[in-house]
């Protein structure tokens, strides 16, 4: 029997990413890193299918044997499919690292260790210039943009990476064994810096619950929403999805709601807005978007913009009222970006300068990362509030260069890793107060 199971692997050789279970299951895999939410930690994310420790060797990245060790926790994850596929879920968080530092480790045990990746530990307070590339809508069918996005995790280009929404299409496809095949495809991008998440309409499948057991977000609501500090910008994290999945509890709308509320509350403190007082939001789906389709986005009164029946939990009016500067969306297969805007009105800071001190939110929409439903096109005509459009697999950069400047820039895979956007966001008062000029 044994001999036909190993048959059946060498069978399936034309297909490498979906690997046979069976032998060596306690050895690591799908290894992933994301920031915890503390200063000088990170956290680093395994899977086995067979029971293994949790355990994480590490030191600092100088070619030396790595002499610190680190101690976590498994939990086993069943997946809803009718398999009823069993993994280990496993996760370790390194603390005590120094600010800027960069690390080596390994993770597993003795029933079998990973290879040796490196990273470089955050750095500490608001006085530095975080490197970033979001995107979302990856897929493990045609993930165009990751070869080009690994080359550019290699260099040291980025600082963290944030995904916003939509995973493997789908995470839990094949009985989990997608999900599986898409964090192995990852792992080079996802082992060397904090893979950063937020969950899209492709993950609901069993109440989101391969989302929730994969990734290790900040927080103590699975990676539903959530927030973190970076250098000069508060960043939020938060589920579009619980909109329009009422089916697993409407009252999650308003539970997230007032959490949101009361995260906004806390960053715009005086003291703490002067500290850090970029604002920026990462959600699936957009309020806005001018494609040729029949989503959310493209209706006047889009749920996530309004809220449900009669206006209830509507975001725009709480980002606008809390001073939200920049808002990251996608869920459409295309980039487009916004005009400052705010309910349909276009509040450029000046017809030479319309990101200089903008009377309203930015938006961003960056969804063409590549997956197997293709790209998404466009209405002919953009809608007055679309400054740019490009029907390109891509990813987003960013650069929050100071309490002042950020750097925003679109790269085509399509044209080679060219530039084919790029602005300033530029705002010398931030909050609510400075909305409208």
């Amino acid at each position: 029997m044994r001999g036909l199971a190993r048959a059946a692997c060498v069978l399936f050789l034309w297909l490498p990413q979906l690997q046979c279970e069976g032998f060596g299951n306690s050895q690591p895999e799908q290894v992933h890193l994301s920031y915890p939410g503390v200063a000088t930690a990170m956290r680093v994310t395994w899977t086995t299918f067979d029971p293994a420790e949790s355990v994480v060797n590490f030191g600092l990245d100088s070619g030396k044997a790595l002499t610190q060790w680190a101690k976590g926790s498994a939990k086993t994850f069943v997946d809803g499919g009718k398999l009823a596929r069993s993994m280990f879920i496993h996760r370790v968080t390194l603390s005590g690292l120094s600010p800027g530092q960069r690390y080596a480790y390994r993770c597993g045990g003795r029933q079998g260790w990973s290879d040796v990746y490196s990273f470089r530990a955050l750095r500490n307070g608001s006085d530095w210039s975080p490197r970033f590339v979001l995107y979302g809508d990856m897929g493990l069918e045609n993930p165009q943009s990751l070869p080009r996005l690994t080359q550019d995790t290699e260099k040291g280009m980025y600082d963290v990476l944030l995904h916003v929404g939509d995973f493997a299409y789908d995470l839990h496809s094949d009985n989990a064994q997608v999900g599986d095949a898409f964090m192995r495809d990852i792992q080079p991008v996802a082992a060397l810096i904090p893979y950063m998440t937020c969950p899209g309409n492709h993950e609901e499948k069993y109440n989101f619950s391969n989302y929730r057991a994969r990734f290790s977000m900040p927080g103590d609501t699975e990676g539903l929403w959530y927030s973190w500090d970076v250098g000069p910008a508060h960043i939020i994290a938060f589920s579009t999805e619980v909109y329009f999945f009422l089916k697993y509890g409407p009252q999650l709308v308003a539970e997230q709601f007032r959490w949101l509320e009361r995260d906004l509350q806390e960053a715009t403190r005086p003291e703490r807005r002067k500290d850090r007082p970029w604002i920026i939001t990462m959600g699936h789906r957009p309020m806005y978007c001018s494609n040729n389709d029949h989503d959310d986005c493209t209706q006047y009164e889009s749920l996530v913009r309004e809220g449900l029946y009669p206006h209830q939990y509507g975001l725009e009016d709480l980002f606008y009222r809390y001073g939200v500067d920049l808002e990251f969306w996608a869920h459409e297969h295309s980039y487009e970006r916004l005009w400052p805007v705010y309910d349909y009105q276009v509040y450029n800071g000046s017809t030479e300068a319309p990101y200089t001190n903008p009377g309203a939110p930015v938006h961003i929409i960056t969804g063409s990362a590549g997956c197997k439903e293709r790209l998404d096109p466009f209405v002919p005509d953009p809608r007055e509030w679309s400054a740019v459009r490009i029907e390109d697999y891509g990813y987003t950069r960013m650069q929050i260069l100071n309490r002042t400047h950020i750097w925003l820039e679109q790269v085509s895979d399509d044209q080679d890793g060219k530039v084919v956007d790029g602005i300033w966001l530029i705002k010398d008062r931030q909050g609510p107060g400075v909305w409208r000029p």
